[in-house]
């Protein structure tokens, strides 16, 4: 019974977000697809064109195995956003998109100009902000849980 009382906390957790009123709601949503939309018409899409004849190089600062770097970088930038701007497992799914661009903005970037560390910077900070107050009621997540509960 503890179990199933604490998964129930942890889940509510993860998909409860109601932001107070309908305006907020719906600044979250425009916020929420807005970001997505940019996020992977800029870094997702790069993950299918061919530039000069090769994929897009995506740095691996932590030393992880090639193919699960890309695996998480592709996912990061066109799986996550189009879940996150459908508000499903919002504050989850958030999770490898935001160490991405923390890694891009502390690791791959420390040494660069202000002007290129910006871009992963401003992602890092949208996203936290977006997962930290969540998807809003306006999203999937919010059906599931008042469905479920």
């Amino acid at each position: 019974m503890l179990c199933f009382l604490i998964m129930e906390n942890i889940i509510r957790w993860l998909l409860y977000s109601d932001l107070g009123s309908d305006f907020n709601n719906i600044a979250v949503l425009i916020f929420r697809i807005l970001l997505m939309l940019e996020l992977f018409r800029v870094h997702g899409m790069k993950k299918f064109s061919l530039k000069n004849g090769e994929k897009e190089h995506v740095p691996n600062p932590l030393g992880l195995p090639d193919k699960l770097n890309g695996l998480v970088a592709t996912f990061s930038d066109t799986v996550v956003p189009f879940l996150v701007a459908i508000g499903v497992g919002t504050k989850l799914f958030l999770l490898p998109s935001i160490g991405v661009t923390a890694i891009g903005y502390f690791v791959v970037h420390r040494k660069d100009p202000i002007e290129v560390r910006d871009v992963p910077y401003m992602y890092t900070l949208a996203m936290l902000f977006l997962w930290a107050i969540g998807p809003g009621t306006l999203s999937i997540d919010h059906y599931l849980l008042q469905s479920f509960f």
